[in-house]
């Protein structure tokens, strides 16, 4: 079994979760594979403007400091997004970072956009997946020498949820990766519901989304990128996903890009998840909202794999919160409640099957 560590959000005088933080990167041994003058890639996601939900940067500057502590030389990355957003390149994603408190002064260490300032610096990897050959890796995350990436768990409405396979996967392909990725979604809007108040279309990255003579939206599909946007944006769920294939294909291809991001640092790799602030959302959106059940703890591991599996048992474990998107609090599948289309576990068993990691687990606490 995978060992993976996990504190709860007990807290006292002597023992606070930022002092957690930094245990468990100690008994996860996060500091046995950082060597003198290492270059680590400290993956985070800075939020977008709104959003309230990522992990806070008070977290991050312990973890920098441990690093630094190993003799590494941290910096904090992510790449570009592929939607229109406040993090398309690298110039607006670097002024959302610093207004969401990811400033040097916080963190402690420098900010570098992973891929370049328009979202094409890459290198190519070669992973032999089932759907792709080879994956564009950000070229700041594949130069690095050791990563340790910092993921917020909450749901997801393409994968379930999000964990580290999601935050390494899609967060550290380039922006022309993210299309390849989101490739088989394909939305559909229902002219019924759809209120002509073209939100949509402020967000659609690829300009194919018009206004009809009905007054309604409408979706080219010769102009589609499948990225997903719309169906979020709309404030009445008048866009759905049409699966051009199974929606299972996007968290394939999470995994395969997830295997790219480590495989030139297998052995020098660590994951944290923060089951905080569990969001029915990603924080890709400029809004949180209600967590779905209690904040759970911290959790850490070398394999990404383990993590999110032990991450998901202890959501689905507890109990759900009332007045939140969950609308049955004692369901035993949270996040498959909520997105009813959506099998979550496809992204572990083909990340166990790429073999990035194992399903089964040891949980140890870490006081």
């Amino acid at each position: 079994m995978t060992e993976v560590y996990f504190s709860d959000m007990r807290a006292g005088k002597k023992r606070s979760l930022l002092d957690k933080t930094e245990a468990l990167f100690d008994k996860a041994g996060f500091g046995d594979f950082i060597e003198k003058g290492d270059m680590v890639a400290v993956k985070v996601h800075f939020g977008e403007r709104g959003n309230t939900a990522f992990v806070p940067p008070i977290f991050i500057r312990r973890i920098v400091d441990k690093i630094k502590a190993y003799g590494g030389k941290p910096f904090l990355t992510d790449t570009s997004t592929l939607y229109v957003g406040s993090r398309a390149n690298a110039v607006d994603h670097l002024i959302t970072a610093i207004e969401n408190g990811f400033d040097y002064s916080v963190v402690g260490a420098p900010l570098v956009i992973a891929d370049g300032l328009n979202g094409k610096d890459y290198f190519e990897v070669e992973i032999d997946g089932k759907h792709f050959k080879k994956a564009k890796i950000a070229s700041a995350a594949y130069l690095a020498d050791c990563l340790i990436a910092v993921s917020h768990f909450k749901g997801h409405e393409l994968t379930g949820f999000g964990g580290t396979l999601k935050n390494i996967g899609m967060g550290l392909g380039c922006r022309s990766a993210k299309q390849e990725m989101h490739s088989d979604v394909l939305p559909e809007v229902n002219p019924e519901i759809c209120t002509g108040c073209k939100k949509c279309i402020k967000w659609c990255p690829a300009g194919a989304i018009k206004i009809n003579i009905s007054g309604k939206a409408e979706i080219e599909r010769e102009k589609c990128i499948g990225c997903g946007e719309c169906t979020v944006t709309c404030l009445f769920q008048a866009i759905a996903i049409n699966w051009e294939t199974e929606p299972d294909i996007i968290q394939e291809k999470i995994a395969e890009y997830a295997l790219g991001a480590i495989r030139n640092k297998i052995d020098k790799v660590g994951f944290f998840n923060f089951v905080m602030n569990i969001t029915p959302d990603c924080d890709c959106w400029g809004w949180s909202d209600a967590p779905i059940v209690r904040d759970v703890g911290i959790l850490a591991s070398h394999d990404p794999v383990a993590i999110d599996q032990a991450s998901v048992d202890l959501v689905n474990s507890a109990q759900g919160m009332e007045d939140s998107r969950l609308k049955d609090t004692s369901a035993k599948d949270k996040f498959r409640t909520i997105f009813p289309s959506v099998d979550w576990s496809v992204q572990l068993s083909h990340g166990k099957k790429m073999k990035l990691g194992k399903r089964t687990y040891r949980l140890t606490k870490v006081e």
